[in-house]
C-alpha cells in the first residue's frame, strides 16, 4: 500500500522533526566474503586499523538484535510512516547482522578469539533485561547516533579503508549506506514513545544515556582493540600510542566525529538536519538494491 507523501510527526511543541518526507530505506541484500575470507590484517596489512574494526564487527549480532527489540517495543500506534520504516529497519539489521556473524567468523578462522568481546555484550545486554524498556529505547538510539557518524565517515573519507582488501571494506561500506539510511528510525521512534514527555525530561533522559553509552563504547572498544592487537604479540605503551594515533590523528575517525557527537545535546537535534544522503547516492552504484515492496 502506497506510504502518504509525508510522515506526521509532531514534537510536544508541535514542530514536525525533519525527517525527509521523501526518504526511501532500502534493502540491500548482500553477502561478502564467502569464498575468498579476509586475511589476517586485511585493512592495508595495518594490524592497529584491522583490530579496531574486528573489535566493533564482534559487537554487531548481539547489538542489532538489541536495537531491533528496542524499536519493536514501541511500534504500536506509531505512524504508518514511521511504522514501515521499522519494519525495514529491522530487515535491514538483520542483513548487518548475517554479516558480521560471517565476519566474525572469519577473524575466528584468521586466528582471533573473539569470544571474550562476545561474552561482555552477552553480558551487558542481560543488565538490560530488567530496565524500563525506554531506557533500552534511549540507549538504542544513542548507539544508532554513533553507528550513522561513523558510518558518514566511512563513506566520506577514503582513507578509513584505503590499501583494504575488497571485500571487508565492501561490507563495511554497505553496512554503512544503511546506517545512514535508517539513521533517523531509532530517534524518530524515540519521539513517539515520548510524545506525552515534557521537552527538557525527554532531553535530559537522552543526554545522560549519550554520556553513559560513550563512556561504554569508548572503555570496552579501546580494551577490546589492545586485546586483539595483544593476541598479535602487540602489547606495551607503543600500540596503546598507535592506536591512540589511529582514532585521533590518522585517519582519525573519533577526533572526526566529535563535531556530530556534540550536535546530538543541542536542543531541537534530530539526525537528519544533516541530510547526507548523497553520500549514499555515491556508494550506493556498488551494490544491487531490492527496494522492500510496500
Amino acid at each position: 500500500m502506497p506510504l502518504p507523501s509525508a510522515l506526521e510527526r509532531t514534537t510536544t511543541a508541535d514542530k514536525q522533526v525533519p525527517t525527509p518526507p521523501d526518504l526511501t530505506i532500502t534493502i540491500r541484500d548482500q553477502r561478502f566474503g564467502r569464498n575468498a575470507p579476509p586475511g589476517r590484517w586485511w585493512l592495508n596489512n595495518d594490524p592497529v586499523a584491522t583490530a579496531w574494526h574486528n573489535a566493533l564487527s564482534a559487537t554487531f549480532p548481539r547489538g542489532e538484535a538489541f536495537f531491533i527489540e528496542s524499536i519493536k517495543a514501541h511500534r504500536e500506534g506509531a505512524p504508518p510512516k514511521l511504522e514501515a520504516e521499522i519494519r525495514v529497519f529491522i530487515k535491514q539489521e538483520i542483513n548487518h547482522t548475517r554479516e558480521h556473524v560471517a565476519f566474525n567468523r572469519a577473524a575466528e578462522a584468521a586466528g582471533y578469539d573473539i569470544a571474550k568481546i562476545d561474552r561482555r555484550v552477552e553480558e551487558m545486554l542481560a543488565l538490560t533485561k530488567d530496565r524500563p524498556v525506554i531506557v533500552n529505547l534511549a540507549a538504542t538510539m544513542a548507539l544508532e547516533h554513533y553507528t550513522a557518524m561513523m558510518a558518514h565517515e566511512f563513506l566520506a573519507n577514503p582513507a578509513h579503508f584505503a590499501g583494504a582488501e575488497t571485500e571487508p571494506a565492501d561490507m563495511w561500506r554497505w553496512h554503512a549506506i544503511e546506517e545512514i539510511e535508517h539513521k533517523g528510525v531509532a530517534y524518530d521512534t524515540w519521539l513517539h514513545a515520548t510524545k506525552g514527555w515534557s521537552r527538557w525530561k525527554r532531553w535530559k533522559v537522552k543526554s545522560l544515556m549519550m554520556l553513559i553509552v560513550t563512556k561504554n563504547f569508548f572503555t570496552h572498544r579501546v580494551e577490546d582493540t589492545l586485546d586483539l592487537l595483544a593476541q598479535d604479540g602487540l602489547t606495551g605503551a607503543k600500540w596503546k600510542w598507535r592506536l591512540a594515533a589511529y582514532l585521533l590523528w590518522k585517519p582519525g575517525v573519533i577526533r572526526r566525529v566529535f563535531p556530530a557527537w556534540l550536535s546530538y545535546f543541542m536542543p531541537g537535534f534530530h539526525p537528519w538536519q544533516h541530510d547526507n544522503r548523497a553520500l549514499i547516492a555515491r556508494a550506493d552504484s556498488a551494490f544491487a538494491d531490492a527496494v522492500l515492496a510496500r
